[in-house]
């Protein structure tokens, strides 16, 4: 079963307004005779919001995940394991001996750290110290700010340098904590791909008395007073108090806010120098290709159901910054080569130009660059906030104490 679209909704002709809000959304996936192929691949970080929002609803009761074998970065056109933990920082060979010193220090430093601990601090302030001042402190070199930066704490520019230090330090922790459950990298991929997790939500949608429509058009968003009451499609509304929507259903509303090009490539044979994983990311920091931005690499293959056997998937991403994309790319794309075949999809970025507190239409963000889904989880819960007048709160979300991996509750 491959789900096209999703559309969540309480629908009947002139029906009285549904206590649900309404859900609209488009498909993400490209259908090929062979399957389906994600089109905007992104990883959940093991210990991440999105595991946690999926574990905290129970959608976990409907999918399978898999460990994704590698996390890798890019230095002088070569590729290297991600360090995270101390002793791969000192077997690291990103780095020099006295360099691996002075990283292991600070990883134990971000370890140890506790915001609610002063003696933990180190002389640092998290509100108010930089980042940056945090590496002079650690007399870290340029290249190992980079993998830091933009492989660890998972930035896609280098404006977090001047910010206080305290949310790079809990990024960084995150990754650590990450990596530290499943061993190989801190990443999981869903088994069959990113199409099960809209179909797990409306399971659970439907347990509680979501209605789901596939594949229906919509011919009008119906306002009164400045306000949504409902959604037209083939001659019926459904109607609503308030609708989540991407974008591309409220052109009038969003404004463009950059673009995206993402190229899926398919393979013959693992990427070099991964140790022949079957899935694997690879970022490439801005500051080693002269970029304002990174460049992602995001393999997936057989082992996660998603290709032929024999198959890897390869999709390589960056945020626009001249008007010739695909050169833009090239430093990904000799990483992956020879290819057998490669698509080519550049992509405007939409962000909503208001709240939706007066229209009650809240519209996400375009998904953006990365290959992890941490920033596409904050838009989901500034999305939340803009909705229901509160921030969202994972502990108030738990319904089961237990792990969905049988593990004790973190």
């Amino acid at each position: 079963m491959h789900p096209v679209r999703h559309h969540v909704c309480e629908w009947e002709e002139g029906a009285a307004y549904g206590p649900e809000p309404l859900l609209w959304g488009r498909e993400l996936l490209h259908h090929t005779p062979g399957g389906d192929v994600d089109l905007i691949p992104k990883f959940l970080m093991a210990n991440g919001q999105l595991v946690k929002m999926l574990l905290y609803t129970e959608v976990t009761r409907y999918l399978d995940f898999k460990v994704v074998e590698g996390s890798f970065v890019y230095k002088g056109g070569k590729i290297y394991k991600v360090p995270s933990t101390e002793t791969e920082a000192l077997a690291s060979n990103l780095m020099g001996m006295f360099e691996k010193r002075r990283f292991r220090k600070f990883l134990v430093f971000v370890a140890n750290f506790d915001e609610n601990d002063p003696k933990t601090f180190e002389g640092v302030d998290p509100q108010s110290t930089s980042m940056r001042e945090v590496y002079r402190k650690f007399d870290l070199g340029q290249d190992v700010i980079d993998f830091t930066g933009h492989a660890l704490a998972l930035y896609r520019t280098d404006d977090y340098l001047d910010q206080p230090c305290l949310e790079t330090i809990n990024r960084i922790k995150l990754y650590s904590e990450s990596l530290a459950r499943y061993g190989k990298s801190p990443y999981l991929y869903p088994l069959y791909g990113l199409g099960e997790l809209p179909q797990g939500f409306a399971r659970l949608s439907a347990i509680y008395g979501g209605t789901y429509m596939l594949n229906k058009p919509v011919d009008d968003i119906i306002m009164e007073n400045g306000k949504v009451v409902g959604v037209k499609s083939e001659g019926e509304v459904a109607r609503c108090k308030q609708l989540i929507c991407d974008p591309s259903y409220i052109p009038d509303r969003v404004r463009k806010a950059g673009q995206v090009i993402r190229i899926i490539c398919i393979l013959s044979h693992p990427i070099k120098n991964t140790n022949d994983a079957n899935s694997c990311q690879i970022i490439i920091p801005q500051n080693q290709v002269n970029r304002k931005s990174d460049i992602y690499v995001c393999m997936i293959s057989y082992a996660h159901n998603v290709a032929a056997q024999g198959k890897y998937i390869a999709i390589a991403s960056t945020t626009v910054e001249t008007s010739e994309p695909e050169k833009e790319v090239e430093p990904a794309l000799e990483l992956l080569e020879p290819i057998d075949q490669k698509f080519v999809a550049i992509s405007d970025l939409y962000e909503p130009i208001d709240d939706g507190s007066e229209s009650q239409v809240f519209c996400s963000c375009s998904y953006d660059a990365t290959t992890h889904f941490e920033t596409t989880c904050n838009d989901i819960k500034d999305i939340y906030k803009r909705m229901a007048g509160s921030a969202f709160d994972f502990e108030n979300m738990k319904r089961k104490q237990n792990d969905v991996f049988g593990e004790a509750d973190q």
